[in-house]
């Protein structure tokens, strides 16, 4: 029987109406990705041009913060889905935009944007219980649908391996140790960083900062993810990080998926 392959790729864009100025639907027609994932997305609908909203033959679904220019999700698709849910079941939550479920016939896709936690010890919480909160939903949703895959912009580097300065960074959100055993107990939870998989170099990484012109240095931190549920990493066929991309603080990532 012929195989069909799945691209995914996720990106968090830093601004979608700022990226789309800077090349993104060239790199989109390039790349011919079956769906892409948007995170930081900083717009409403009602904001986007119709030409955003309905980019070439894919169907686009948005989730979009109370407060406008601030986080939110996309997804794009050529795959019909089944369903779409922007919901975790707490509106503390989905208010700020920062997921989108969508379900398809042999898997289903959470598009995360994690929260950032750099901003105060308030953040700080609201980033933990949100992490916290993922975790329960992903157990009780993971017994009516095995097959998941996560993507998104997690905001936590796991490994000393995933940034360029870990022992600066050891103290400071997005390197802590309470973070980082949260990516533990993801992967205890039954799923698999795709990326390491296939890739276990050093000096991969998916951010750089701006004010300090890192990526030219490539002074950098992983943390962009594809999480893949165990039971669907049998259908795992690659996994990379697109660092020659630009347009964001953030460089695409993807993966490929193989369905007979």
């Amino acid at each position: 029987m012929r195989k069909k392959t799945v691209k995914i790729i996720s990106w968090n864009v830093n601004g979608l109406r700022a990226v789309v100025k800077k090349g993104f639907f060239d790199f989109i027609k390039n790349e011919k990705p079956d769906i892409f994932c948007l995170q930081e997305t900083k717009a409403h609908e009602d904001q986007l041009g119709f030409d955003i909203k309905n980019f070439d033959d894919y169907t686009s679904f948005f989730s979009s913060s109370y407060k406008r220019g601030y986080s939110g999700v996309a997804t794009y698709t050529k795959i019909k889905p089944l369903s779409i849910s922007n919901s975790i079941g707490e509106d503390d939550y989905d208010k700020e935009g920062r997921i989108l479920i969508t379900e398809f016939n042999n898997f289903s896709l959470l598009n995360i944007y994690f929260p950032n936690g750099q901003m105060g010890e308030e953040r700080l919480n609201y980033k933990l219980h949100f992490y916290n909160h993922i975790l329960e939903f992903l157990r009780k949703y993971s017994i009516k649908q095995p097959n998941i895959v996560i993507c998104g912009d997690v905001n936590t580097a796991h490994k000393e391996i995933d940034l360029f300065h870990p022992k600066e960074n050891s103290k400071r959100s997005g390197f802590l140790p309470i973070e980082r055993s949260w990516i533990d107990k993801l992967l205890n939870l039954g799923f698999l960083d795709s990326f390491r998989k296939f890739n276990i170099k050093p000096f991969q990484y998916t951010w750089w900062d701006l004010k300090s012109h890192a990526r030219s240095r490539n002074v950098g931190w992983r943390i962009d993810y594809f999480f893949v549920s165990k039971k669907l990493s049998i259908h795992l066929k690659n996994a990379s990080i697109l660092s020659n991309i630009y347009g964001s603080d953030h460089c695409p990532i993807n993966i490929e998926l193989e369905f007979i």
